[in-house]
């Protein structure tokens, strides 16, 4: 039997989404648009200038730099 649940940074995704009312799109091109700052900066960058909480921040950081392969 396949487990199909959500792991890693994604799991935060529909909780982001309703706290902040942004779709998971949207917090990826503010992450984008501040390459090429380091993983950290970006965290700080969602948290200081959007109020996301850290482990938000971090989730939306990890899994964008994921897909670009800058990991």
């Amino acid at each position: 039997m396949a487990d199909d649940k959500v792991r890693g940074p994604a799991s935060y995704f529909p909780s982001i989404e309703k706290a902040y009312g942004r779709p998971i799109s949207e917090w990826q091109r503010f992450v984008r648009d501040a390459y090429p700052a380091k993983h950290m900066e970006l965290v700080a960058l969602l948290k200081t200038e959007h109020g996301l909480g850290h482990g938000h921040a971090n989730a939306i950081v990890a899994h964008t730099l994921a897909q670009d392969g800058l990991k």
